[in-house]
């Protein structure tokens, strides 16, 4: 971050520049995802170089102090930059916003309600008084913009080509014949989309062919189905290879190089943390609405248009062995009747409600938001996920990172003592770090 920061005086900029809010920002989305792994980590004391080589751990709830406040000033000096019409960050550095300091500044906002959404257990807090910040952030649009739609998502899009060339969407038509029939769909994500007569099952999923048999029309729900994540390895393989299992669905992310953009921080999410937040009593607002809209936006991210009925699956056949052998299968969906479902429609049951909220998020962040869905699991428990041998750990799910080896050996005062400080009985996976109390 330094490097970035240090951009300017090589560039004779002054010491407000877009270098130094980029890495605010940047700061604190990786020491948000550290400290959310692993618990306490060196913070304070870090990133010093040959003069601290041992640095002490800062306590977690110091981290995410300093992450909420390295947001806040990013925000603030985006918003100095673009009253001041600055343009010295070029569209030829930025690959995300193109040099778009707007939508830099909305991204940060959208990220810090992420950040409080996930202290909600931590919520009475009073150092970081996370519904203040909250209400804070969602009550003032003109102090704190936020994104106001998925062409404003912080996302790499793939590129290949020219100078490109190692762009590629890691699933593609060059490996599909080595790992198309590796990658399997979990109970957990089928079970969510299936038990809800969601059709974002038929875009991001296959049928289980063995189920299917001579139907001629495969777009039903019960012909998905996923293997849990607690089963051996060699069990899964088995059952998949006679096509028991749902497979990713191949047409979507085998047919090109560019597959679908990997979006780090994006307005879906945004939507349902703040309806999560309304819900939770942190700010006035009307929850359903934002759950609805993340709901309408998901599925238009898949290309599910709510307001038509009929639509194409595209899927890999049976006994099909290239992408290009694919195949179109009608199906209807209604969204009025999906919504309609008692499972779907918001509750007004707060506990209820946000227990639906985080399951439309967990499905919504199909191959995006990196751990968010676990991280969301973690402290709410939704959805279920299933433990087991093919886990490992015995079979529980963790719910923390070790920390790394190296740091054992030569951190190792410093480490002994954040394991001391954070009640770790040992440097394990089933250790409850101070978010999760």
């Amino acid at each position: 971050m330094d490097h970035l920061e240090n951009e300017n005086t090589s560039r004779g900029l002054p010491a407000l520049n877009p270098y130094a809010a980029v890495g605010r920002f940047v700061r604190a989305y990786y020491y948000y995802n550290l400290t959310s792994m692993f618990g306490d980590v060196p913070q304070v004391e870090a990133l010093l170089g040959s003069s601290n080589q041992t640095p002490a751990y800062t306590p977690q709830e110091q981290v995410f102090q300093y992450v909420l406040d390295e947001l806040d000033s990013a925000n603030s000096d985006f918003a100095a930059l673009i009253k001041n019409n600055d343009n010295s960050l070029s569209a030829s550095q930025d690959i995300y916003y193109g040099g778009n300091l707007s939508l830099w500044q909305k991204m940060v906002n959208a990220f810090e309600l992420r950040v409080l959404v996930s202290l909600s257990k931590k919520a009475s807090d009073p150092l970081i008084n996370i519904p203040a910040r909250f209400a804070t952030i969602l009550g003032s649009s003109a102090t704190y913009p936020l994104l106001s739609g998925q062409s404003d998502d912080f996302k790499f899009v793939y590129n290949p080509g020219n100078a490109n060339t190692y762009s590629t969407y890691p699933f593609n038509p060059s490996n599909f014949g080595s790992v198309a029939q590796r990658f399997n769909m979990a109970d957990t994500y089928v079970k969510a989309l299936t038990t809800l007569n969601d059709a974002r099952v038929f875009v991001t999923c296959e049928p289980a062919w063995a189920f299917v048999a001579s139907d001629p029309n495969p777009c039903k729900y019960n012909y998905f189905v996923g293997a849990s994540t607690g089963l051996p390895l060699a069990l899964m393989y088995s059952a998949a290879g006679v096509d028991s299992f749902s497979f990713i669905n191949r047409a979507r992310y085998y047919s090109n190089f560019t597959g679908e953009p990997d979006v780090l921080v994006g307005y879906k999410e945004m939507c349902f943390n703040i309806a999560e937040g309304i819900t939770r009593g942190w700010a006035t607002g009307n929850a359903e609405t934002w759950y609805k809209l993340g709901i309408t936006e998901s599925m238009a991210f898949y290309g599910i248009d709510v307001a038509k009925t009929s639509f194409n699956a595209i899927f890999l056949p049976p006994g099909a062995n290239s992408v290009t052998q694919v195949a179109p299968y009608p199906f209807t969906f209604n969204f009025a009747t999906y919504y309609a479902q008692p499972s779907v429609a918001l509750s007004a049951t707060p506990a209820t409600a946000i227990n639906q909220i985080v399951l439309q998020k967990y499905i919504a962040s199909f191959q995006n938001s990196g751990y968010e869905p676990y991280y969301n699991w973690r402290r709410t428990g939704v959805p279920a996920f299933e433990g087991g041998s093919g886990v490992g750990n015995n079979g529980v799910v963790p719910v923390r990172w070790a920390y790394p080896v190296t740091e054992q050996q030569q951190n190792t005062k410093n480490w002994n003592a954040a394991l001391t400080a954070q009640g770790y009985t040992q440097d394990d996976l089933n250790q409850v770090m101070w978010l999760l109390k």
